[in-house]
């Protein structure tokens, strides 16, 4: 038991830092790969992985900010030597605050995973994900200090600030690799490096000023699972971020416990753990896993000086995710190995 908790404790002590990112994030951000990095696009078992993920903040101080993604992994075998190809795709809707601000994302990606060892599932994979960004808000909604007259607000009052317009939308490209290994035969890792934002896609300014380019956004990823004893198994995931000034750290584990065994098939697995935000919230999470779907729930608990006005409640977190082999001449089921998650 004590090499898999220096495991855990050697690649969580590796990403220390403090700060926040720009671009939205999931609490159960080991639910959504492709958003963390298109590298980790099919680092599973099986040919086909479906993940949908909600997320629903600051209900208890304003208009609540709900995010939705989905994300579809379709992996198909391409050679004799264990390589295999990753079609996968990223779609999200962020909807925001007062004045409806929603953003939609669609990000076809594709992940080459070349097999390094005939004896280990070790793979070297390389991504690339490219898409389209759409941003919008409703400019009716918004209220100006101008459009207060005799202490009293009125929304037909006229405001001087200029809106030249209420949208944008971009191309965007992000890349990634990523490393992964079993271990021994009951442990498997991977730590993976990505570059969002590549070609910094520029935004036009709502007042028509000078318009305003995104920066890229650099990320570090890694994840451990372990299997021990008769029934147990611990999963644990880190990420770090940097995009401009900014910094954002996740990390946290799931301990686990088989509560069905199969004679041909993975176990059903109940999952309780927690995770870190740094500086901004801890997330208790639960996990199950049924035959070929999983569930997680999880809420944050608000820890940073926001939460003089929350009450210590963040935002609470719906995630579902099927993964299957498919019964056709290319599946992957004797084929190819690699990192169980």
């Amino acid at each position: 038991m004590k090499k898999y908790l220096f495991y855990i404790i050697m690649f969580l002590g590796f990403f220390y830092q403090k700060g926040l990112a720009q671009d939205f994030t999931f609490s159960q951000f080991y639910e959504q790969p492709i958003l963390r990095n298109p590298a980790l696009a099919g680092v599973f078992t099986g040919d086909l992985r479906v993940s949908t993920a909600y997320r629903d903040q600051w209900s208890s101080i304003t208009i609540p900010f709900r995010t939705t993604s989905l994300s579809v992994e379709y992996k198909i075998p391409i050679n004799e030597k264990n390589d295999y190809l990753t079609l996968a795709s990223q779609m999200s809707l962020d909807a925001a605050g007062d004045i409806s601000l929603k953003r939609t994302q669609f990000k076809p990606a594709i992940n080459f995973h070349k097999s390094l060892s005939g004896n280990r599932d070790t793979y070297l994979s390389g991504a690339f994900m490219f898409g389209i960004v759409s941003s919008h808000f409703d400019a009716s909604k918004l209220i100006f200090g101008d459009q207060y007259r005799n202490s009293a607000y009125n929304p037909s009052n006229p405001s001087s600030q200029p809106i030249a317009n209420t949208g944008y939308t971009y191309w965007d490209l992000s890349s990634g690799l990523c490393f992964s290994t079993n271990i021994n035969s009951k442990t498997n890792f991977y730590i993976a490096g990505g570059m969002s934002h590549v070609t910094n896609p520029v935004i036009k300014s709502t007042t028509g000023s000078v318009p305003d380019a995104i920066p890229p956004k650099y990320s570090i990823n890694t994840g451990i699972h372990s299997h021990f004893g008769y029934k147990n198994h611990i999963k644990a995931f880190a990420d770090y971020f940097a995009q401009g000034g900014n910094r954002q750290f996740l990390a946290g584990l799931l301990y686990g416990v088989s509560i069905v065994e199969y004679n041909n098939a993975e176990p059903d697995i109940f999952y309780l753990g927690s995770f870190l935000r740094w500086g901004d919230a801890i997330i208790p999470a639960v996990n199950i896993g049924l035959s070929h779907f999983n569930i997680g729930v999880s809420y944050d608990i608000n820890i940073s000086k926001l939460n003089v006005a929350s009450n210590w409640r963040g935002g609470l977190e719906l995630t579902l995710s099927y993964t299957d082999f498919l019964k056709i001449r290319n599946t992957s089921i004797d084929k190819v190995r690699c990192t169980r998650f």
